[in-house]
């Protein structure tokens, strides 16, 4: 007879314990593998250029420094005279007259050659091509002389009775003569911009806006004039740079301008050279506030234009880098 231990299967044997993990020591440790270090792409040839410009702009800084001939003495003693500065007021007078009028007739403008009638898109375009192809000097010195071709001007019926009528002579004047030749010349110029603005916004947020039933008045101002005026503002700024260095050529109309000034003085002392010198300092201190009030207004309609957010302001970077030399 089978036994149990006969029937019942053998029981297998208990596993053996694992041995425990010795601790390593430090020194028995891999070692870390060595870091990569990027080393920047050397470019001498980008060192030596730089270092060769920097020679020549100390060169010419230098001998413009050292010429006796630019009379620097003379430069401070009429920077600020009283006939320089009321020239310098009637130039940003004009600029800011003749540009703010200029948009306005040129809006005007762009929006007949943007127009579905084939004659105000006829009208808007001869008035910008006959005002961009002709010299401003000329237009000046034809306005000027509009009482040859204009002796009177007249108020009444078309082919019938005037009521009001006024010599030529008497109501245009050289300054009034500037301001109409340079807000028409302004405006052929800014009907471009802002056509070009306008065109710039996309397409199809015109039609969806149209789909959700938005008026034509809620579009253009919440969809059209802030994207637009991201590429209307820098077009923009360089035209009121280009009007302020413009409104110059007004001196040979005997308008008191900032050049006509200072040739006033230099026709009677015949310091030409500091005289000139006064001039060009002052245009470039105005267009290097106007510059920097252009940077931050691009700043102002760029916000949302790009998901990395706007660069910083050199005000900001300067910032940034003083806290980092005072914490090294």
């Amino acid at each position: 007879m089978a036994t149990p231990q006969d029937v019942l299967p053998a029981l297998a044997p208990a596993p053996a314990p694992a041995p425990a993990p010795t601790p390593t020591t430090p020194a028995e440790s891999p070692p870390p593998p060595p870091e990569a270090r990027i080393v920047a792409r050397r470019r001498p040839g980008q060192w030596i250029a730089a270092a060769v410009a920097l020679l020549l702009a100390a060169m010419a800084v230098g001998s413009v420094v050292r010429n006796k001939a630019f009379q620097w003495g003379v430069v401070a003693e009429w920077f600020t005279a009283r006939s320089v500065l009321d020239g310098l007021t009637l130039t940003l007078w004009l600029t800011a007259v003749t540009l703010a009028l200029g948009f306005v007739l040129g809006t005007v403008l762009a929006t007949m050659r943007l127009s579905t009638n084939p004659v105000l898109r006829t009208l808007s375009w001869g008035y910008i091509w006959i005002f961009r192809s002709t010299p401003p000097l000329v237009q000046l010195l034809f306005f000027f002389n509009i009482g040859a071709l204009y002796p009177t001007l007249g108020l009444g019926i078309p082919f019938g009775p005037e009521f009001v009528t006024v010599r030529t002579v008497n109501l245009i004047g050289p300054t009034l003569t500037a301001v109409i030749g340079l807000t028409l010349l302004e405006s052929a110029y800014a009907a471009e911009v802002i056509r070009g603005g306008i065109l710039s916004v996309d397409r199809g947020q015109l039609e969806a806006a149209a789909a959700l039933g938005l008026g034509r008045w809620r579009v253009l101002r919440r969809i059209v004039v802030p994207q637009a005026m991201r590429a209307i503002v820098p077009s923009a700024g360089n035209m009121l740079i280009g009007a302020l260095k413009g409104t110059s050529i007004v001196s040979v109309l005997a308008v008191s301008d900032l050049l006509y000034s200072v040739q006033l003085v230099y026709l009677q002392s015949y310091r030409v050279i500091p005289m000139l010198m006064v001039a060009t300092l002052w245009y470039l201190v105005v267009t290097t506030v106007l510059s920097i009030g252009q940077y931050y207004v691009e700043r102002h309609f760029a916000r949302g234009a790009s998901r990395d957010g706007l660069p910083p302001t050199p005000l900001q970077r300067a910032r940034a880098a003083l806290a980092r030399v005072v914490r090294a």
